[in-house]
């Protein structure tokens, strides 16, 4: 199967491919297949949320492109197609990453002109609402440089709530916002099982009054959701077993009521179903699209366990105890014992929401962590999306360009894949899952920046222990030297390479990266351990000392888990701001003139298999069929036609 696909603006599509799927059993097939279809539905929900214009702009641009009496061989149809893409695979228009709002290549009046083409009756039109009007809207909102240009913004000092554009909050202050949720948590601080305030729902401010619209079968987002509901509920007819059964059926209660109660049943009974080899995440889930890291973006994955790769997942596992007794940090912000935690690879099926086209590696849920620590959590490491991306970044020149030597270069040959993927590993089944608050620490005490924190965190777990000779003698590393592939690929990542996803003059602004930049320059700046040299006119780093840095993972470490664990909020403040944000403009500069030369994409994105289900004479699904050929547009043409739920 060929890995890599189509390429446009800053993206490359990637196929992944459902190794071992034809051995599961005919009901298992089933299962994914009616799981995949809850995963679908929920697309709408994610557009919505990422910003309150988005469906329609997308319904709209859909409409001009598949509309064959406008000219498709102009320089502006191209533009369009070009924009409409990009606005596919961020699920809206702004980066999926950056989150600065796209730049159309296209004229108003162009797009004036195509509206007056296309028949109107196709268009997203409100009720009594003209074409003008409409684009009285709408035009502002994609031309105005201005005007809502970011989706999530962290700019330190300003009102978050009302320099974002992500649909959470209406009309309402950061004060507002921050008030309402603390009176909750205040009137509810006494709860053994505290809820996750706000995940769940749209905080509105009208006629001077703030109130939630809670997402719901019976409120916001309601068709989406029902179609969702139906799906699961097919689900549950065919589940392994009746825990996971028990577990479907708790997530459309929660759905069909919107209580975060359920909510945290649900969390809790989902982390303790391990005997089935199907598996999902449907709902509410990362905080990271809200500026105040509390809203949950809708997403979705089908998955099904990769039993070769999940030995290793489950070795790491089993130790998880040993690894939390030899951590760094301080003993009183370590768990005295370790409850729960599953690891496994697994194989994406379907991708939905928040996690397609762009997609993590790796997961660890649930967030809250009152429930990781006395229930647990469940870890995965995707094994299909990360066979994927190797296959694709194999030979493409980058590491020969960045990595400062051919003996380093040779090093990252021989360990880079079994060191990515163990970091991965350790960061999800461990890192997130390790350490503990303490009692009485708000878990949104870090607010804007709790997010980089608790990356930053898991990451330096991961960074500490894979030098450890426990990965030697557990047999996880083929040696002691393994590690130094990863330490230089991380900091070289942290440092400069990651620069390529940033525009010039811009800041780092999403958490992941403004991890990788805290740890690398936090570090760089500790002495002489780390040192960024040139040769030839190209700047490289160098890494003077391995086991020195190791160390110096470990004194961050230390100091971030004390950060989360008292709720430290102006130590996190300071430590993001003075390491994670700013970007050196002359390297900056260098890093993209060099990248530029490769020809490469910095984002990479994937296109889901088709599942078409086989019936038999009676009926009855007897086959569940894969095909691999769909291309990217086809894809989501069909899914906003056949998944259109809120519009």
């Amino acid at each position: 199967m060929k890995y890599s696909d189509e390429r446009f603006a800053d993206i490359q599509l990637l196929r992944y491919r459902l190794n071992g799927f034809e051995q599961l059993s005919l009901s298992q097939k089933i299962l994914v297949y009616y799981l995949s279809k809850a995963t679908l539905y929920g697309r709408d929900i994610t557009f919505d949320q990422f910003g309150r214009y988005n469906l329609r702009i997308r319904k709209m641009l859909e409409v001009i492109y598949t509309d064959l009496t406008i000219p498709h061989d102009t320089t502006d149809f191209a533009a369009l197609e070009t924009y409409l893409k990009r606005v596919w695979f961020s699920n809206g228009i702004y980066h999926h990453y950056g989150c600065e709002k796209f730049k159309p290549g296209f004229s108003e009046q162009y797009l004036h002109q195509v509206l007056h083409q296309v028949d109107a009756s196709r268009l997203p039109l409100r009720d009594g609402e003209t074409l003008e009007q409409f684009c009285h809207e709408l035009f502002p909102v994609i031309f105005d440089e201005n005007m809502l240009p970011k989706r999530v913004n962290k700019a330190d000092g300003e009102d978050l709530l009302q320099t974002s554009a992500c649909h959470f909050y209406e009309d309402v202050t950061q004060q507002e916002a921050e008030d309402f949720y603390a009176r909750m948590k205040e009137a509810d601080k006494t709860n053994p099982a505290p809820l996750s305030y706000g995940l769940n729902s749209t905080l509105v401010k009208k006629g001077g009054v703030v109130y939630e619209e809670v997402w719901s079968a019976s409120g916001k987002y309601a068709n989406a959701i029902r179609h969702i509901v139906y799906w699961l509920k097919k689900a549950s007819e065919v589940a392994e077993n009746e825990r996971q059964q028990h577990v479907i059926q708790l997530l459309i209660a929660y759905y069909e009521t919107g209580d975060l109660e359920l909510f945290n049943d649900y969390c809790i009974e989902w982390v303790g179903e391990h005997d089935g080899r199907i598996d999902f995440v449907n709902g509410f889930i990362e905080v990271y699209g809200d500026p105040l890291g509390m809203k949950g973006s809708w997403e979705g994955i089908v998955e099904y366990k990769d039993l070769e790769a999940t030995k290793r997942t489950q070795t790491i596992s089993r130790n998880a105890q040993w690894f939390e007794d030899h951590s760094p940090v301080d003993a009183r912000f370590r768990k005295a014992k370790v409850k729960g935690v599953v690891a496994n690879a697994i194989c994406a099926a379907m991708l939905g929401g928040d996690e397609y086209p762009s997609t993590a590696i790796g997961i660890n849920l649930p967030n809250a962590d009152w429930i990781r620590a006395e229930h647990g959590s469940k870890s995965i490491t995707i094994s299909n999306i990360t066979d994927a991306y190797n296959k694709a970044a194999h030979g493409n020149g980058f590491k020969e360009e960045f990595v400062i030597d051919e003996s380093t270069l040779k090093l990252i040959e021989r360990y880079g894949d079994v060191c990515d993927d163990l970091h991965t590993d350790l960061h999800e089944c461990l890192g997130h899952g390790s350490g503990q608050l303490l009692p009485g620490t708000d878990p949104d005490a870090l607010k804007a920046y709790g997010n980089t924190i608790e990356e930053a965190r898991a990451d330096l777990f991961g960074l500490y222990y894979i030098a450890d000779e426990k990965l030697v003698e557990l047999g996880l590393v083929p040696d002691q030297d393994a590690y130094q592939s990863q330490y230089y690929t991380y900091i070289m990542n942290g440092l400069m390479t990651q620069l390529i996803r940033i525009q010039p003059g811009h800041q780092i602004e999403e958490a992941h990266m403004r991890n990788r930049a805290l740890i690398a320059h936090w570090c760089y700046q500790q002495g002489d351990v780390i040192q960024l040299v040139k040769r030839d006119g190209k700047t490289y780093v160098q890494i003077s000392d391995y086991q020195q840095l190791r160390q110096l993972f470990a004194r961050l470490l230390a100091e971030i888990q004390r950060i989360k664990s008292e709720g430290d909020f102006e130590a996190a403040r300071q430590l993001v701001e003075q390491y994670a944000v700013k970007v050196d403009a002359d390297l900056h500069e260098e890093v993209l003139a060099r990248y530029r030369k490769l020809n490469l994409a910095p984002y990479k994105g994937f296109i889901n298999p088709v599942m078409q289900p086989v019936f038999d004479d009676q009926g009855s699904i007897c086959d569940i069929q894969l095909n691999y050929s769909e291309s990217y547009a086809h894809q989501m043409l069909r899914y906003s036609s056949e998944y259109a739920t809120l519009i």
